[in-house]
């Protein structure tokens, strides 16, 4: 029997969808730095999905602020 209840990836694919008329207002060198938020928050959906939240936005911006936090730790680490 199938799943009754969207997943995490179901809402955020969803809210990506909300989210196309803000990326279409962006300039376009915006439009790639936009996709890759949501292509980070894909990359941490793993752990989102077991937030159980009421509001999956609040994970998918969770994920993409530890990517971003990633990102500049890397950096960081070569500029030392």
């Amino acid at each position: 029997m199938g799943r009754t209840n969207p997943t995490y990836r179901d809402h955020l694919d969803a809210y990506e969808q909300r989210c196309q008329p803000f990326r279409r207002a962006l300039r376009y060198e915006y439009e790639q730095d936009f996709d890759r938020l949501f292509e980070r928050a894909r990359n941490h959906a793993h752990a989102a999905g077991h937030l159980n939240d009421v509001d999956p936005e609040r994970a998918a911006v969770l994920s993409m602020l530890l990517a971003q936090e990633a990102e500049l730790r890397a950096l960081r680490e070569r500029l030392d």
